[in-house]
């Protein structure tokens, strides 16, 4: 019985229908006609990332590299100091002031990230605390006394971001820190496990402080000079030295990969192994031979990742990570290898720090990744947001 019923009904409505069509009386084209058109979709640019930087006083950054700077005024473009040339291997670690000074840098256009004012229109928020600065300076034997400073400065940032609403809102998801040197903020290293962390390798950390969904992977800052002038014709021939290597022979658990090395590589004549500590005329040294080598030995050292290799590359010594050895290095084919020096020379400008910063260096790359790392930030901010059962119980 209701089966008939409802049939019937349907019947009689679409058949008022046809009929109101066939009159006239309802024009369903009409419906049609508002909808949008289908246009070809327009390439815009894609938009820079914005990003806020905290206006800190200079002793959380420059003035670790200018101590006659004691004002407590933020630093601008007009006084933002020049990285020490005499610095040595401080500045492998030194990625938080190029992004500082990439923020500072007035008119940077071509960036991949616009330094906004209003904290509101940001995308992200940067914290110029030069944390693994702070470490070397401060703190370098872990036991010294000046370690206070180190621990003070930690403590006197993390107070300023709690009364941040900024931090507050996302619980400092979408901030950035620079921390590449792997003692850096190691006093209060947990109370910013959420933020962007700017790193060089996850060796040290657990994957609830850093992890790639939310970090980005920093390249070292090469200490030797970049080879700009590298437009030798035969670059294989004008390359003397097949393999080479220096640096410390012997590191911590005993330098085991190193020491084996020195024995093996030992009596080659076109193999140079050096043992060498990293001062200002060693690392000229250690640039003069990479650019004389075929081949860059990187061994492991202490961490999972070093600078080494990153000199190689901007020296167009092709880097070799132990597996291949000297017989194989010598049958090597001189195309092959041209290809590897001709891809170094490519790439090169990419592993580069520098201020002014350029379209395509590493701080601009750097920037890029924090972009890509913002959608997954966003979620994970919205998550947080979301009402739990705890919340609900405790508002009854």
């Amino acid at each position: 019985m209701y089966e008939k019923v409802i049939l019937t009904f349907i019947f009689v409505f679409l058949l008022l229908i046809s009929y109101s069509i066939f009159i006239g009386t309802l024009d369903i084209r009409s419906y049609f006609n508002q909808l949008p058109s289908l246009q070809p979709a327009q390439c815009e640019p894609d938009p820079k990332l914005r990003v806020y930087m905290y206006d800190l006083p200079p002793r959380f950054n420059v003035q670790m590299i200018d101590r006659r700077n004691a004002t407590e005024s933020p630093v601008t473009a007009n006084d933002f100091p020049r990285w020490p040339g005499n610095w040595g291997l401080k500045k492998q670690h030194s990625v938080e002031y190029w992004m500082m000074g990439s923020l500072i840098h007035e008119g940077a256009d071509a960036g991949e990230a616009l330094r906004v004012f209003d904290p509101e229109l940001a995308d992200a928020f940067f914290v110029p605390f030069f944390s693994s600065l702070s470490f070397n300076t401060h703190g370098h034997t872990m036991t010294d006394p000046a370690t206070e400073i180190d621990r003070n400065l930690q403590v006197d940032l993390m107070e300023l971001l709690n009364k941040s609403k900024y931090w507050q809102r996302s619980k400092g998801r979408d901030h950035i820190f620079a921390m590449t040197h792997p003692n850096a903020f190691r006093f209060l290293r947990n109370q910013v496990n959420a933020t962007i962390q700017i790193v060089v390798d996850f060796g040290r950390y657990p994957k609830s402080m850093s992890n790639l969904n939310k970090d980005v992977v920093s390249p070292y800052v090469h200490v030797v000079d970049s080879f700009t002038d590298d437009e030798s014709q035969d670059p294989y021939e004008a390359r003397s030295t097949l393999l080479f290597f220096r640096g410390r022979t012997f590191r911590k658990d005993e330098g085991i990969v190193r020491a084996k090395l020195a024995k093996i590589l030992t009596g080659y004549s076109d193999v140079h192994y050096e043992r060498s500590v990293a001062t200002e005329e060693n690392i000229k040294a250690s640039s003069k031979g990479m650019r004389s080598s075929k081949f860059c030995l990187h061994p492991a050292g202490d961490t999972a990742s070093s600078c080494r290799l990153f000199d190689a590359i901007v020296s167009h010594c092709v880097p070799v990570i132990p597996g291949y050895m000297v017989d194989q290095l010598r049958k090597f084919p001189k195309q092959k290898w041209t290809e590897m020096w001709r891809q170094l020379k490519n790439i090169s400008h990419h592993y580069e720090f520098q201020y002014p910063p350029k379209r395509e260096d590493a701080v601009n790359m750097l920037w890029r990744q924090v972009k890509h790392k913002l959608p997954g930030v966003t979620l994970s901010i919205h998550r947080n947001r979301r009402l739990k059962i705890s919340d609900w119980w405790r508002k009854r």
